[in-house]
């Protein structure tokens, strides 16, 4: 990623140029410094919030503050996502620990 010098906002590639998406400056593209630039192609998934309904809880951290809808245990793993802005605190998503019944809490 590479930023404006005059306004600080992010540039986009154009060819062999960078434009500021905000004040329309442009500058030639560093091509050295791009081989600086981290990949997201080497993240694992250790660091992925698994919130969908195929999601595999067990070994996750347990709430005992809860209680199941479906059969009252009061035990559920859970997982935390950043679901608004961030000022707002995360979403935690649960999984029963008896029996699998599945739900969300906001905080």
């Amino acid at each position: 990623m590479q930023f404006c010098d005059d306004c600080g906002s992010m540039m986009k590639a154009e060819g062999d140029r960078m434009v500021c998406t905000s004040c329309g400056a442009t500058s030639d593209r560093d091509r050295d410094r791009e081989r600086e630039f981290v990949s997201t192609e080497s993240q694992t998934d250790d660091d992925v919030i698994e919130s969908s309904e195929e999601a595999n809880f067990e070994g996750k951290p347990k709430a005992t503050d809860v209680i199941c809808d479906e059969c009252g245990n009061r035990e559920a793993w859970y997982t935390l996502k950043q679901t608004a802005s961030a000022d707002e605190p995360p979403t935690r998503f649960f999984k029963c620990t008896e029996c699998g019944h599945r739900w969300r809490g906001y905080n």
